[in-house]
């Protein structure tokens, strides 16, 4: 395998006109476009023909993820507004147990203005939730370069942290958009799977979906599943550094049902992925699955697949047997699902073990999703976004999707 750390960012760029970036989704979503890429050939249609580019005996599997409403916006007793950007929970570091938090939760956070909020005074957000009146607390604490813990607290046993972003937070919209959030993202900007809470960005190869297609799929016996990925802030991030090797790449947190990965089994080498999101999950099971297959008794804060681990070597068990690992520690260990935490990098010279076709936006030049797309399809990535280019396709989150299939269906 070819170690992508010296490539260069600049080799996976493109000219990204602002008048191709979709600022609103079309108001039918699978009215977007598609374009098929199937074995070097591409072709264009609209996404609500998807299924007929597919074949039966295949597993979709897609990110269900909810976007939360993260940003809370506080405003000193001078008038100065600090944003508050809650990016991942921290006490409790478990995103089911964050949510359901009541009186006091901490998060790591990014903050706008954040010189101007100086260390041990305490901002105050007055909030209505169902006809309570209740004041939020936020202090901050440490922090590094990007990010500070923000310890929450609220007087209320009877009101938790998700009914509080709910009542007040702000749904966090890419920056790309260079627009407010509006009423309407509530919807749009959320997947129609969409059921657990914790992402700060949606995995937007999903928003093309309507009951529609998953009926049409279902007649034709292409089957569903789902996994848990929660987005962060780092997949806006480009990649600043001349080369790869540079770049640290952001960490995401994983849940995969005991289910989930036994459909899997049942579909090696059948499986398509509805987003990045998806992908980076999927081809990171391999990884969780190589690691308990030498090493049962790993605890879950263990479970981490680093950045450079699929480029290191040693990795020559079979998906069957990855797979098959997973399962075994879940029954030895009595659990329901596999979570843990993934950094993985995939980059031009990677080797997929799981997915094999994927469902797609398009994506900002020089990040490391791009990164993703030309590792999937090698150079044609070029000629896929020249074709979206020239033939006025819509870019990024509300844009158009694409359909990769690059070694075709049996």
């Amino acid at each position: 395998m070819k170690n992508p750390k010296d490539i260069n960012i600049e080799d996976y760029s493109y000219e990204l006109p602002e008048d191709r970036i979709a600022k609103f989704p079309l108001p039918n979503r699978n009215d977007s476009k598609l374009l098929v890429y199937n074995q070097g050939e591409i072709e264009e249609d609209v996404f609500k023909n998807i299924s007929t580019h597919l074949r039966c005996k295949m597993l979709m599997v897609m990110n269900n993820t909810k976007v939360i409403q993260a940003r809370l916006m506080f405003r000193k007793e001078t008038g100065t507004h600090i944003e508050v950007f809650c990016l991942s929970p921290h006490e409790p570091n478990d995103y089911a147990m964050a949510f359901v938090a009541t009186r006091h939760c901490v998060w790591e956070c990014m903050v706008g203005n954040a010189k101007r909020w100086k260390n041990g005074q305490t901002l105050t957000l007055p909030v209505t939730v169902r006809g309570k009146e209740l004041l939020l607390k936020a202090d901050r604490h440490g922090e590094n370069s990007r990010t500070m813990l923000i310890d929450f607290s609220w007087n209320d046993d009877t009101i938790n942290w998700a009914d509080i972003l709910d009542a007040c937070g702000v749904l966090p919209i890419p920056p790309y958009l260079k627009r407010d959030t509006q009423e309407s993202d509530k919807t749009t900007y959320q997947t129609i799977y969409s059921k657990i809470k914790g992402s700060v960005a949606a995995p937007t190869a999903g928003l093309h979906f309507t009951e529609k297609e998953f009926n049409e799929l279902a007649e034709m016996g292409i089957e569903r599943d789902e996994v848990t990925l929660h987005v962060g802030a780092g997949t806006f991030q480009p990649v600043k550094s001349e080369t790869l090797n540079d770049h640290q790449m952001h960490t995401e947190v994983i849940s995969v049902e005991r289910g989930t990965i036994a459909h899997l089994l049942k579909f090696i080498g059948s499986v398509i992925a509805v987003g990045t999101t998806s992908v980076r999950t999927l081809e990171s099971l391999y990884y969780f699955g190589a690691m308990l297959h030498d090493n049962m008794d790993l605890q879950a804060d263990e479970l981490k697949v680093t950045q450079w681990m699929p480029y290191e070597g040693g990795y020559t068990i079979g998906v069957k047997e990855s797979l098959q690992a997973i399962l075994d520690y879940l029954d030895k260990h009595q659990l329901q699902a596999l979570k843990g935490s993934t950094q993985i990098i995939i980059a031009p010279g990677y080797e997929f073990k799981v997915v094999k076709a994927m469902v797609t936006n398009f994506h900002q030049p020089e990040n490391t999703l791009m990164l993703l797309v030309a590792a999937f399809v090698g150079d044609d990535w070029k000629r896929i976004y020249d074709y979206a280019l020239g033939h006025n396709f819509r870019f990024l989150s509300y844009g158009d999707s694409s359909l990769l299939l690059p070694k075709g269906l049996d």
